[in-house]
């Protein structure tokens, strides 16, 4: 017989985690218990409107009645099978896939670092003898596996845990003449995000994602994006380089692949994806039969719902919302935006902007110390998203004094 727990409070909560979970996060003292779309609930009863459900994965909200109907379906029938057996729910996930982006074949894993290590794995194995090189960007971030940890640029993430893995070169961020000096008869692969996420929502030029699509091609390397936080309608496109109109070799998928419940992607041309051949790769629980239905629900959802237009609105209204406000408080630096992945650099840490914010019960992200980041919901509604917009303007305001 089920059994069916009582939520604690956060105070509770708070010292549960301090005796018997690992300390390996910064936590906020609330203990989350309910959510609907773009609100979240602690367990007092109070209302959060949240701009970063889910750290990006819950593209759709919290709690989407179509994903969640899908998976109460999909767990009464077959939750788990192993990848030694065909699942025709997985076939058509990775059709899906495969029709709204380049044509590619998918495998499929748990989640965006796992995705990563299987790009890594199949440019080794697809390129000759010798080349085994992968050239990555400062201030991207790859993921915490220790091949995906090694990918990114970013020498904090590695303190204490060498030696990291051989073979990553690492070059400055939207330079295309720095990428071609680094290029060697040993590379194999470019990768790279197409617009930084953690990093702090860096948007490349155009013509420099061109440049890295013709280096590969005369050098006959492979051309990874990593589409971890970009991915599955986040950009106002399917995929973000549909927006750049540059078409990578590989490109990998998690977050809010599923709407919210784990799971990851990788896709490779047709010509690249056999070289990952049977025995060299695998994920136990990759594509089951849960995420795939999940999968599949998020997709349908974002087409039958017209969100990829949504988050073109939702661009106008945080872009044209905070550039107003960057005429009035000189602390903000800058204010990019691509569909609902919108970052407001300042010129002072953001910290005290995510703790007004958190005050006030709005949920946004602070990353690189100075940029707030905002991954909201592609069904936010005006009117929720004109709520947020209030009260992080206002925080911005205190903090600019």
């Amino acid at each position: 017989m089920a059994t069916v727990l009582d939520a604690l409070s956060s105070a509770e909560t708070v010292d549960l985690f301090k005796k018997y979970v690992i300390a390996n996060y910064n936590r906020y003292p609330v203990n989350l218990v309910r959510g609907e779309g773009s609100v979240i609930w602690d367990s007092e009863g109070h209302r959060y409107l949240d701009f970063f459900p889910g750290w990006g994965c819950n593209l759709l909200g919290h709690c989407p009645p179509s994903v969640v109907q899908a998976v109460q379906e999909q767990v009464a029938t077959l939750i788990h099978v192993p990848n030694t057996w065909l699942m025709d729910v997985q076939g058509r996930w990775a059709q899906m896939l495969s029709e709204r982006s380049f044509g590619g074949q998918a495998f499929f894993c748990n989640s965006g670092a796992e995705a990563n290590e299987a790009a890594i794995k199949l440019a080794r194995l697809h390129s000759p003898p010798g080349k085994h090189k992968i050239i990555t960007f400062e201030g991207g971030f790859h993921g915490r596996t220790l091949g995906a940890l090694t990918a990114t640029a970013q020498p904090k993430y590695h303190e204490g845990l060498g030696p990291l893995v051989a073979g990553f070169v690492y070059c400055p961020w939207n330079d295309l003449e720095a990428v071609t000096r680094l290029v060697d008869h040993e590379t194999a692969a470019i990768m790279i995000e197409p617009i930084q996420g953690e990093g702090g929502v860096r948007i490349p030029s155009r013509e420099f994602l061109a440049g890295l699509r013709r280096l590969c091609d005369q050098h006959g390397l492979l051309l990874i994006f990593d589409e971890v936080q970009t991915g599955c309608g986040r950009t106002g496109h399917w995929f973000s380089y549909q927006r750049f109109g540059v078409t990578p070799d590989i490109m990998t998928l998690a977050k809010s692949l599923c709407g919210g419940i784990a799971g990851g992607a990788m896709l490779a041309r047709p010509e690249v994806a056999p070289s990952l051949r049977p025995g060299m790769h695998a994920a136990t629980f990759g594509g089951n039969p849960i995420a795939s239905r999940a999968g599949i629900a998020t997709l349908e959802a974002i087409e039958q719902q017209g969100l990829l237009e949504g988050a073109n609105q939702l661009e106008r209204l945080f872009r044209d919302r905070f550039e107003a406000l960057r005429q009035e408080c000189d602390i903000i630096r800058e204010v990019r935006a691509c569909g609902v992945m919108i970052g407001i650099e300042l010129s002072v840490e953001g910290a005290p902007v995510v703790k007004r914010c958190l005050e006030q019960r709005l949920l946004i992200n602070c990353t690189q110390g100075r940029v707030i980041r905002l991954l909201p919901a592609l069904n936010m509604t005006i009117e929720q998203a004109e709520e947020g917009c209030e009260i992080l303007a206002n925080a911005i305001r205190d903090l600019a004094g």
